[in-house]
């Protein structure tokens, strides 16, 4: 009996979307580096360009402007080291500590925290702001 119920059972996909945080598309110029996808990953972690790059100005210790969709780093900095910024970031202010999905959004600032909701699963939690 046991064999018919399994048999009945549609199958279920064995493929899983898991969230992938973006690859970092730079270039050093000069004494200058360029993150040609800023907007990409922006879109993607669902804040603004400009927030993420505060985040990376703290991180870096290095001033950071923008030219169009690219943001400019006023300094030379290592792909490596940036792709281990933004994921930091990510793991940080981005995906849920909960439920570990990036559906969060920022709700609001207070007193040097931000407090961060979580749309799939209704958690709310506090981190240190960067702003």
């Amino acid at each position: 009996m046991l064999d018919r119920a399994f048999a009945k059972i549609p199958a279920l996909s064995v493929e899983k979307q898991d969230f992938k945080i973006p690859v970092v598309d730079s270039i050093i110029q000069g004494n200058k580096t360029q993150i040609r996808n800023m907007a990409q990953i922006a879109d993607i972690a669902r804040r603004n360009a400009a927030d993420i790059g505060k985040y990376l100005t703290k991180e870096l210790a290095a001033p950071i402007g923008t030219e169009g969709q690219v943001l400019v780093i006023g300094a030379k900095v290592n792909p490596n080291v940036l792709a281990e910024k933004i994921k930091k970031y990510f793991e940080m202010y981005v995906i849920c500590k909960e439920c570990h999905k990036p559906d969060t959004h920022v709700q609001g600032i207070e007193r040097g925290y931000m407090t961060i909701v979580c749309e799939a699963c209704g958690a709310k939690y506090t981190v240190k702001n960067y702003l």
